[in-house]
């Protein structure tokens, strides 16, 4: 989803150039009455997702219901001793399982659930799965998304990056006409936008023939910031040397 277009910057300005009288010739830096620049501005980040869930499937159907359990609880003791020698933490790893009769055979069937902060370790864990367990286990294609308190990063981050901007722009401002930037008197946030992004959800409507970095653009989150600011405007003293 393409983000859409930042809002135009608006500058204005309440300069009075006229001079002030002050004693010895000077203008105090201190800020003047009624001299203002007001200035909006905006910003626009984006965040890639912070974890991802890897659902992993097997399953057993014997005769002896002994036989089914003990085939699926082999293959679950490997996954997570594999998870464990990667550093991940066993808070982290859920397991779900259902056990059946079917017909005159016993059928054992489980899913391990594994969350992932490091996308790299988690490629690691289920190559390794894949090449020592082969068909017997089905690993799910990862779906990523973000922690509240990533995306509650990305909104602060967004808000003090367009208030950095816009006292910029009011410094640019203030340069061109030989003045100097005293200290805000309001700052305003006008509007915020967030767009893109996937929550904490066990779905996932990725298509299954996505790449892995395609799926992580998917899931990126965005966040624009428009803000309006009012500033003090100080006169620059003047540097000539005083005469004796």
């Amino acid at each position: 989803m393409a983000p859409p277009a930042p809002p135009p910057s608006r500058v204005f300005a309440e300069l009075d150039l006229a001079p002030s009288p002050a004693p010895e010739g000077r203008v105090e830096p201190a800020a003047l009455p009624g001299r203002e620049v007001h200035v909006s501005g905006s910003a626009e980040l984006s965040a890639r997702p912070d974890r991802a869930r890897v659902s992993l499937r097997l399953g057993s159907r014997k005769e002896a219901a002994v036989a089914a359990r003990s085939s699926v609880s082999r293959r679950l003791q490997y996954i997570a001793h594999t998870a464990r020698l990667h550093g991940i933490p066993e808070e982290n790893m859920t397991v779900t399982e259902d056990f059946s009769r079917v017909e005159n055979t016993y059928q054992m069937e489980a899913e391990v659930c594994i969350i992932f902060s490091d996308f790299g370790k988690m490629q690691s864990v289920c190559n390794l799965l894949i090449e020592k367990l082969g068909t017997s286990v089905t690993i799910n294609p990862p779906h990523f998304y973000h922690t509240p308190e990533a995306i509650d990063a990305l909104r602060r981050q967004v808000c003090v990056t367009a208030v950095g901007n816009t006292r910029r722009k009011a410094q640019e401002v203030c340069q061109l006409f030989g003045q100097a930037l005293g200290k805000p008197l309001l700052i305003k946030e006008e509007e915020t936008k967030e767009w893109g992004g996937h929550i904490d959800s066990h779905l996932s409507l990725s298509a299954d023939s996505q790449t892995l970095q395609e799926r992580i653009q998917n899931a990126t989150a965005y966040a624009s910031c428009r803000v309006f600011a009012v500033f003090e405007i100080k006169g620059k003293e003047n540097r000539r040397s005083k005469l004796p």
